[in-house]
């Protein structure tokens, strides 16, 4: 089931960053994916915009990986998802 106007609402509003990059990065996503994300990939993206700043930015630029806590299989489909280019 896909996210309501209302999560939608809140997983832009917490993708709100203090950096340009991650920014561009997640308006770019929303743009392309906002209505493909249903509840699961909308809670893994939840918990990735929990991260600071500078720690979003080196996974989304591959600079670094998953932690143990966030390695799950919706969290890296929403990892690939931000990736793409």
């Amino acid at each position: 089931m896909s996210l309501d106007a209302k999560q939608l609402y809140q997983l832009r509003s917490a993708a709100r960053r203090g950096l340009l990059e991650n920014d561009l990065i997640l308006e770019r996503f929303f743009g392309r994916y906002a209505a493909e994300l249903n509840e699961e990939l909308g809670a893994a993206l939840s918990e990735l915009l929990k991260l600071d700043d500078n720690d979003l930015l080196d996974l989304l630029l591959a600079r670094k990986e998953l932690t143990p806590n966030l390695d799950s299989e919706s969290s890296r489909a929403v990892l690939r998802m931000l990736r793409q280019r």
